[in-house]
């Protein structure tokens, strides 16, 4: 007990850095006389170049991957999965003193899960010019007209820091470069907050990271824009694009549901013509020309686009927008920079909202998501009553975020089933047990009053220490199902505990058809009738055989002899050991593992409206 005690201490002292960290940004030198004069220089060359007109005009070729994918479940805490890839190979054209155009001459597609959503044309295409003064995404539907830190509005815009003085690597050799931290000096206007990398000899742009303010946002379900650009040199003289990388997320406006929407473009530009004659019909037009739409039989790519996504993957998941993130939010603190509402309702799945279960019949619920306008800071209050038991559930929890830390803490009651691992749908499990009277889930009362802080260690590793007082207690079936009868629900309750819970999860990469591996740990102790230890841990991994996948996940768990009944092991039947009695083994050890070998099978496509589809393929396992 001593022992888990001062691991988790340690854990907690990780954590606890990782929520300091924000204020060390917020502590930084801000507009020193040195960064306010590398600034001032790296505006100045920004107008001479625009100025310069030793360069009249440019041709060159962009190669990009643009990915839709999808994340859902609680706290939106897995990997995005995959729906739909595009590649793409653009010609870009530009000329002297800012147009541009962009011809899209090869394109293709593959979708992974149903879908028929189609791009603005800006996000099949790369940035010309840096943006320019005012920044544009999304033909000015997504974000407009936000002040570029470089700009000459830029200099009362912001707030500057010096950072690193570090060397970036690029198709050149490598660049000294100079880190510059930009913040707003008012978070109610369309700016942004990112970091800068100016050459240290010339103050030229090399590198831009960043992510918008709130008000910079036009739609209103953009959970938040993330940009990367780097610039090359060419011919000893000239700044170009060489690789963009954007994600765009969106949740819904009116409803705080696990559901997170992401498209992610990453491009490589490179065969840079200087100087070369453009004909004026080329410029001609809107500013993106050539396909408008994917080319399914087009024979000149020379491998399939399943082996090239795999190829791809690797340098999407090295983490940079992930990493991107947690910057950004150290430096806006504990300003909200989406521009969701902040008040809404809010439910974590639909069995929230209503379900059924032989202890509490049919069960009714309602959330709301409750923010202070331009802060991270949110109440939540939930309620619930169950029609055969009378009984209310719900509570109240308040969440701050601090840079990539969130602390929170709750009071509730709630009816759970015990076992870590769900078994079933919950809205199959419904209707399940409405029916046919099989209800796959033993339940327990829990009133707990908790206070728990989560941080992002690392892009992909979280980690999250809870203190909590729990009290359980046993559940006696209530409800009548339309046939059937409904087992028992065992006696669960064990009556009131203290308990300190360490969670580690690492996260997949997220790009469903590349190598892939989700790992979670958690630790647990407990004091009150009895005195407990508990371990739990589980490994998930995916390797692609051409065009087939193997898929392995491999639980297992420990508890100490005073392991309360609901805090106990499980196993058996459906969603664990399938032709087994459902749960008919239990206890204060298990050990699970589990291989299947996945393949994907064409099927004919239907159209389900203007914005989805059956999807072109179904998976056998």
């Amino acid at each position: 007990m001593g022992r888990l005690g001062m691991r988790s201490g340690a854990a907690a002292g990780v954590l606890l850095a990782a929520a300091l960290s924000p204020a060390r940004a917020a502590a930084q030198a801000w507009n020193t006389p040195d960064a306010l004069a590398l600034v001032e220089r790296g505006i100045e060359r920004r107008e001479e170049a625009q100025a310069d007109s030793a360069l009249r005009s440019y041709h060159t070729s962009a190669h990009g991957f643009v990915f839709f994918l999808a994340q859902i479940g609680e706290r939106l805490s897995g990997p995005p999965r995959l729906i739909k890839a595009d590649e793409l190979k653009v010609e870009v054209y530009w000329q002297a003193p800012d147009r541009s155009k962009q011809i899209i001459r090869a394109w293709r597609d593959g979708r992974y899960l149903p879908t028929g959503i189609s791009y603005h044309r800006d996000h099949l295409g790369i940035v010309t010019n840096n943006f320019g003064d005012l920044i544009r995404i999304g033909e000015g539907d997504e974000v407009r007209d936000a002040v570029h830190p470089l700009s000459p509005a830029g200099r009362d815009a912001y707030d500057f820091a010096l950072g690193d003085s570090l060397a970036i690597r690029g198709p050149r050799g490598e660049v000294r470069v100079r880190e510059m931290l930009v913040r707003p000096r008012s978070f109610d206007r369309p700016l942004v907050v990112g970091t800068l990398y100016l050459d240290a000899a010339t103050a030229e742009l090399v590198r831009f990271r960043f992510s918008f303010t709130a008000p910079a946002y036009i739609d209103r379900q953009l959970e938040g824009i993330d940009v990367v650009l780097e610039n090359s040199l060419q011919e000893g003289r000239f700044w170009l694009p060489y690789r963009q990388e954007i994600e765009i997320r969106r949740r819904a406006a009116w409803l705080d549901f696990p559901v997170r929407w992401t498209i992610r473009g990453r491009w490589e530009i490179g065969d840079y013509d200087l100087d070369a004659p453009i004909p004026p019909e080329v410029l001609a037009g809107p500013a993106y020309g050539g396909l408008r739409r994917p080319q399914p039989d087009d024979s000149s790519w020379g491998r399939p686009l399943a082996a090239a996504i795999a190829d791809e993957a690797p340098p999407i998941n090295r983490e940079e927008l992930g990493s991107l993130r947690t910057e950004v939010q150290q430096l806006a603190g504990e300003r909200a920079l989406d521009a969701l509402p902040s008040t809404q309702l809010a439910a974590g799945s639909l069995s929230d909202v209503v379900h059924v279960n032989r202890v509490q019949g049919l069960a009714l619920g309602a959330g709301a998501r409750i923010g202070l306008a331009g802060r991270r800071l949110r109440l939540k209050p939930s309620l619930g009553f169950g029609t055969s038991d009378d009984r209310v559930t719900g509570g109240l929890a308040v969440e701050a975020d601090v840079g990539a830390t969130t602390l929170a803490a709750r009071a509730e009651r709630r009816v759970r089933d015990f076992s870590d691992r769900r078994v079933i749908a919950p809205a199959v499990n419904s209707l399940l047990a409405q029916e046919a009277g099989k209800d796959y889930g033993d339940y327990v009362l829990l009133d707990d009053l908790a206070a728990e802080v989560r941080a992002r260690l690392s892009p992909r590793l979280t980690g999250g220490v809870e203190l909590a007082i729990e009290r359980s207690r046993s559940l006696d079936v209530t409800a009548t199902p339309a046939s059937g009868t409904y087992r028992p629900n065992p006696a669960l309750g064990a009556g009131t505990y203290r308990i300190a819970r360490l969670r580690l999860e690492r996260q997949g990469g997220g790009v469903a058809v590349g190598h892939d591996l989700d790992a979670r740990l958690a630790l647990e102790a407990g004091d009150g009738p009895t005195s407990y230890l508990r371990a739990a841990a589980g490994l998930r991994g995916r390797v692609p055989l051409g065009r087939t996948a193997l898929l392995a996940w491999a639980d297992g768990g420990i508890g100490s002899d005073g392991l309360p009944a609901y805090r106990s092991f499980v196993l058996g039947g459906r969603g664990t050991l399938v032709g087994e009695p459902f749960r008919a083994y239990g206890g204060r050890s298990y050990a699970l593992a589990h291989l299947e070998w996945r393949v994907d099978v064409p099927v004919p496509e239907l159209a389900l409206g203007s914005f989805a589809s059956t999807g072109r393929s179904v998976t056998l396992a």
